[in-house]
């Protein structure tokens, strides 16, 4: 494989997982797979594999971050991820046993409309009002909503990043850097989840890509999450939609 063309291939792709993770949440899988299928040609199993594995520290370092920041909201990030991992194994099974199910622009569609949502539509919820609705009814619209997302997940196989924020922000009412820091938070386990499965049963990976997409992403989100944490919610609506647009277009021309 040559040296360079390996470096500039995950260089740009870990700083487009890292920055989709650090401003929006978004899964480091659903542009770091396309990227080293494409242009490394890797085995698409494998690369999902380095994908969800550089996600595990992109998305700690970013749920680092907001929380540092107080823009975490743990108690229902951790109701929802029970929600969502649970949920993700039905929806995995009941989609072993449809026929054939063509979804797989699911993700990469979601991503570029979710991006022009933010420009267009910014959320501008305040963290007020989103501690005006009762802990209760937080928490039981935190497992229905990780039940939806999870099962989505399970039987399309991808999105979870975007359908969280989607969810976050336009059903639960959350201001847009407690969404984002909820959502990474709770990728971090579910990346985490992905990646153990994946290596267990496929076997090791190509160490040299494996550890150029882990510092990439890893660098590039930390970057982005500090921005975001300071940028002012209009701001951050703004370049959140542009990440999200610039990355969808990107991946629908590339896979």
């Amino acid at each position: 494989m040559n040296w360079v063309i390996m470096v500039l291939v995950t260089f740009f792709a870990g700083m487009g997982a890292g920055l989709g993770t650090g401003f929006a949440g978004m899964s480091a899988a659903a542009v770091i797979s396309p990227m080293l299928i494409t242009f490394l040609h890797m085995d698409p199993y494998m690369a999902v594999g380095i994908a969800l594995s550089s996600d595990v520290l992109a998305s700690a370092v970013s749920a680092y971050t907001y929380g540092k920041n107080k823009n975490l909201d743990i108690k229902n990030g951790i109701i929802m991820m029970c929600s969502v991992l649970v949920f993700t194994i039905i929806g995995s099974f009941i989609a072993s046993l449809v026929p054939s199910k063509t979804m797989g622009g699911f993700s990469t569609v979601m991503t570029f409309l979710l991006g022009v949502k933010f420009i267009v539509r910014p959320v501008m919820t305040t963290k007020e009002s989103m501690q005006a609705v009762s802990a209760k009814k937080r928490a039981i619209q935190s497992v229905i909503c990780g039940m939806l997302i999870g099962f989505i997940c399970g039987f399309v196989g991808a999105g979870g990043g975007m359908m969280m924020l989607l969810i976050l922000t336009s059903v639960l009412g959350y201001e847009l850097k407690t969404a984002v820091g909820t959502s990474v938070f709770i990728m971090t386990f579910t990346a985490l989840t992905g990646a153990v499965s994946h290596f267990a049963i496929g076997g090791a990976p190509d160490w040299t890509v494996w550890i150029l997409c882990v510092v990439f992403t890893f660098i590039w989100a930390r970057i982005a999450a500090v921005f975001a944490n300071k940028a002012e919610p209009k701001t951050l609506n703004r370049a959140t939609g542009a990440v999200l647009v610039i990355l969808g277009a990107a991946i629908m021309v590339f896979s």
